[in-house]
């Protein structure tokens, strides 16, 4: 009852606002809550709240206090339904469907639903599809994710004008351009006065998004667009030029599709929104700062132009490629304001380790995931299912110029033993900072990194075990850590399980210089031409060698590097060896006598 107390005083405070509430409402809901307190959850108070719903529409005329009664009322649905079934309301939609049967709680529950769909957006997308398969639906399988994620709520809040343009960056296949047509479909039926623009790279792109927007809104067999709206009619179509139009005839359609190249000056316009969708339309056009020049151009010149006034809000999905892309621009101009909505989903979950997209039908698991990254170069990844842009034209590590040796090298190597094994550390510091230790084995001139550590995990008992471990399984002779920042300290604690562990090595702290950047481009000749890496079949991209991998790839000189920790370890250890202070190769004196 704790939490059924809580939800009655928050829903008694929302009330105590509406001033258009008739009073007798008011005392029956006040009565209504009593009688919960008394017997809990049942049919008669499940039944009065929904009654009380549409009293307040229907006999108050008052949708105002109808939607603050509304989320109450589904609460208590759903509890009713948990408290009989076991499952909730929508494992009972669910079990109706797929038995062809009904069931008196979901069809109240998709009665206020209705109400709800033309001023709240998940309640229009979860009635909008109440006729689909199930497994067909496209919100409903999605909605935990999406939820998780805030866009529902992110798109809820432009409507609701708590922000002026929100940014969605997700990885490809997850349905992002789905939602934006289904938001599109919404905005039609709340404002078929008024007139919309979508834009994206191609004629293919928008062809696509009108047939989509024109399904929703007029396949009655499978969406319910007409009865959330039944006032609001289909005026006209054109294919060619990809613009549908409801409510009476305007100048400009409720929808209109342009791509770049096109000719927009007089010929769309925009009262509502402002769609962009993937404005870039290769990796090419991505690592082209011309072309991206011209794209921020278009989106400030021409697309912002075709806005007629300050309510059009902004809805811009798009690839991160490079920070000086229309979103990173974005970021610049716009990101400190709280009118301005940044919404960056990366594949994998980095705390849980599990798939952001398992969507219950046709989603992405993390061997999905796992499996694209193995065919894909590093910096493609990272911005494509990532959503961390890198600036390429900067990289002091670029894939086709780092060194990998496979495992029938290697193996041959160690035929002999090598001429030293050795570790370089640079130890954590504060916040998303890593612990990097890699594994060197040396074979003439040639330094081949076998082995690491690379994890930000503030555990630090976990460093010294990890460390301890990679420096006793790869019998290491020497390992030197970085002193700042407490580094001594933590050589010290691995030095110590090293020695427990009945191995020897000859550990050491050192002090690293200040300005690491100018450390790293002095080093990055000397680490591409000396240090050999892992050909990338011989590790998995998420492991802490893949990590590893990715953040040195990615060291730019030209742009914001998220972790600088891996390039900086490679180049203190290059430092070292070049001045000699890597231990020389043991030469075995022939006796005299």
């Amino acid at each position: 009852m704790c939490q059924l107390k809580r939800s009655l005083l928050l829903f008694e405070g929302r009330l105590r606002f509406s001033f258009m509430a008739s009073q007798e409402l008011l005392k029956e809901i006040s009565n209504a809550e009593k009688y919960i307190e008394r017997h809990g959850v049942d049919i008669d108070a499940v039944n009065a709240f929904h009654t009380y719903v549409f009293w307040a529409d229907e006999e108050d005329k008052d949708i105002e206090t109808a939607l603050k009664i509304s989320p109450r009322a589904k609460e208590l649905m759903n509890q009713y339904v948990i408290n009989g079934a076991g499952g909730d309301i929508w494992e009972l939609e669910k079990f109706c469907f797929a038995n062809k049967t009904g069931h008196e709680m979901v069809d109240k529950w998709y009665e206020i639903l209705k109400l709800e769909a033309p001023y709240k957006f998940e309640s229009y997308l979860l009635y909008l599809e109440k006729k689909r398969e199930i497994s067909e639906r496209f919100y409903s399988p999605k909605r935990k994710q999406l939820n998780k994620h805030g866009l529902i709520q992110a798109m809820q809040d432009l409507e609701d004008d708590k922000y002026d343009r929100i940014c969605i960056s997700m990885p490809p296949g997850t349905q992002k351009t789905t939602l934006e047509k289904f938001f599109c479909s919404w905005i039609i039926g709340k404002y078929p006065k008024d007139y919309s623009l979508f834009f994206s790279h191609n004629s293919d792109i928008t062809e696509k998004y009108y047939k989509g927007v024109l399904d929703i809104t007029t396949d009655n067999l499978e969406y319910t667009w007409s009865e959330i709206f039944p006032d609001v009619k289909l005026q006209s179509t054109n294919a060619k030029l990809q613009e549908i139009n409801f409510g009476k005839y305007k100048p400009y359609s409720s929808i209109q599709c342009s791509s770049i190249g096109s000719k927009n000056a007089g010929k769309v316009r925009t009262n509502r929104y402002l769609y962009c969708d993937d404005l870039i339309g290769t990796i090419e056009e991505a690592l082209n700062p011309t072309i991206l020049d011209k794209i921020w151009r278009i989106y400030g010149v021409d697309l912002k132009q075709r806005k007629l006034n300050q309510q059009v809000k902004e809805v811009i999905i798009m690839t991160r490629w490079s920070t000086k892309d229309v979103v990173g621009r974005i970021i610049e101009l716009y990101g400190s304001s709280d009118r301005t909505k940044i919404i960056s989903v990366e594949d994998i979950d980095p705390i849980t380790g599990k798939s952001n997209f398992d969507y219950e039908y046709n989603g992405m698991t993390v061997e999905f995931f796992n499996d694209q990254a193995l065919t894909m170069d590093d910096i493609s990844y990272r911005c494509l299912y990532k959503q961390q842009p890198i600036e390429r034209e900067g990289l002091l590590f670029p894939e086709g110029k780092v060194m990998r040796y496979d495992d029938e090298e290697i193996k041959k190597l160690r035929e002999k033993p090598p001429e030293l094994i050795t570790g370089q550390c640079d130890t954590k510091g504060k916040g998303t900072d890593f612990f990097v230790l890699p594994c060197f084995e040396k074979y003439g001139d040639y330094y081949y990194c076998t082995d690491c550590v690379c994890d930000n995990s503030p555990d630090y008992e976990l460093q010294y075990e990890n460390s301890a471990n990679l420096i006793v399984d790869n019998e290491m002779q020497d390992c030197v850590f970085e002193s700042n920042n407490g580094g001594d300290r933590v050589a010290e604690e691995v030095q110590k399980r090293v020695e427990e562990k009945g191995w020897i090595c000859n550990i050491t702290s050192v002090p690293t210089e200040s300005n690491k950047e100018a450390r790293i481009y002095q080093c990055s000749n000397w680490i591409l031409q000396h240090v050999k890496f892992k050909d990338k079949s011989m590790y998995a991209p998420k492991s802490q060698y893949g990590v590893m991998m990715a953040q040195l790839l990615s060291y730019s000189v030209s742009g914001k590097n998220i972790n600088d920790d891996v390039a900086d370890v490679f180049a203190t250890f290059a430092l070292r060896i070049k001045k000699g202070n890597g231990r020389r190769k043991t030469i075995i004196m022939p006796s005299p006598i």
